[in-house]
């Protein structure tokens, strides 16, 4: 690291590609370097972006001592080896969601974590979301009083995708809905029983030997004041459902609740004090404007939270998701690289980023289960 600033490089860019200007904007950021073994996009990529550095082999990349770090935006199956050997290469991770999909690499990847002392983020796009900022700042006026329940979804149709895509475990992918609920309740998840649901056409059993299109599971949540439970559910395939990742908040005095449709606005409902009026209590409704959050980022990257006109539809199809899944992107840059910086834990640190991906590969073994509950491993102490 020089003058106080990093080298980076991106690594897979189909999603990649719409974090490659970002880094390039950022102020503490030298060079980037790009990396995708599909060398007509890389090509792409080099152009569209003016990338001097650029190449097809992932090990140039660990073998370059002028990169200190990396953000990884690669297939699923490759996220716990690649982050493995980024770590063990001697540089700063940060790897799109999930952080690994068998417990026995979650544990590897938090083990090597602390051994080295580079930081590693995994890039999840809900804790950064305008939703989420907005939720979390009315969580930290008390707007909501006792939070009394949790609700999580994501639907995305994921036929044609890339092969590995193919027949996933639902719940292997369902960071995006467990996160936000788990950040704003700032605790982890303890056990969980989970059902899956539905008809799964032969051919997209075969790759992982899943049988179900949708799980649906009920965590148990670790809380020191009183109960508390999540719901989640997670549809890959054959669900009419358009493309939604949401989540549900349930307080005492005041709920959210995600939209239905694109067109339409989230809402508050508010129940009025024991004692206001005589008889029932009143629950009054209204629909919200979400505010954008982009006076938090430096003036640099702030315009990324706008949204992202895809010039080039062959790329991947999240671009579009609303300046980056809800503005989300820069702010994931920003909290890596001053992570880095600063010499400190990022918010979605190693242990954090395990017990979010542990919670959705646990309620996939109880599905197979008949949803017998799982107890989910406890990754303050990498504990079994």
């Amino acid at each position: 690291m020089k003058r106080n600033r990093i080298n980076l490089a991106v690594v897979g860019l189909g999603f990649g590609n719409a974090f490659v200007p970002i880094y390039q904007q950022h102020p503490d950021v030298d060079e980037v370097t790009i990396c995708d073994t599909d060398s007509a996009r890389l090509e792409r990529c080099s152009v569209n972006n003016n990338v001097k550095k650029h190449t097809t082999d992932f090990d140039a990349v660990l073998n370059n001592s002028e990169i200190d770090a990396v953000h990884l935006v690669s297939g699923i199956p490759d996220h716990a080896k690649q982050t493995l050997a980024v770590l063990n290469a001697g540089k700063h991770c940060a790897c799109t969601v999930p952080m690994a999909v068998s417990i026995e690499d979650l544990h590897a990847i938090v083990e090597l974590q602390r051994k080295t002392g580079l930081k590693y983020m995994m890039m999840e796009t809900q804790i950064y979301s305008r939703e989420f900022l907005y939720l979390q700042e009315m969580h930290s006026k008390g707007a909501f009083g006792h939070i009394q329940f949790l609700r999580g979804a994501h639907y995305q149709d994921m036929e044609n995708w890339p092969p590995y895509w193919a027949g996933l475990p639902p719940m292997w992918y369902a960071t995006h809905a467990i996160s936000p609920l788990l950040f704003l309740s700032q605790t982890f998840a303890r056990k969980v029983h989970c059902i899956g649901s539905g008809y799964m056409r032969p051919e997209l059993q075969k790759q992982y030997n899943n049988p179900y299109p949708i799980e649906t599971a009920i965590f148990e949540l670790a809380n020191s004041e009183t109960p508390l439970s999540m719901e989640v559910t997670r549809a890959l395939y054959h669900s009419a459902r358009a493309y939604s990742e949401s989540f549900n908040v349930y307080g005492e005095d005041v709920a959210f609740e995600w939209q239905q449709t694109g067109s339409e606005k989230p809402l508050i409902f508010r129940l009025s004090g024991l004692g206001e009026k005589n008889g029932p209590r009143v629950t009054t409704e209204e629909r919200i404007e979400i505010p954008d959050y982009a006076d938090r980022l430096p003036s640099e990257i702030a315009p990324f939270t706008g949204i992202i006109k895809d010039e080039t539809p062959q790329d991947h199809p999240a671009r579009l998701h609303g300046g980056g899944h809800g503005g989300s992107h820069p702010h994931l840059v920003h909290e890596f690289v001053r992570s880095i910086i600063e010499n400190r834990d990022p918010t979605l640190n190693a242990v954090k980023s395990a017990q979010i991906t542990a919670a959705g590969i646990c309620a996939h073994e109880s599905a197979m289960k008949n949803g017998a509950g799982v107890i989910i491993p406890n990754f303050e102490n990498n504990d079994s």
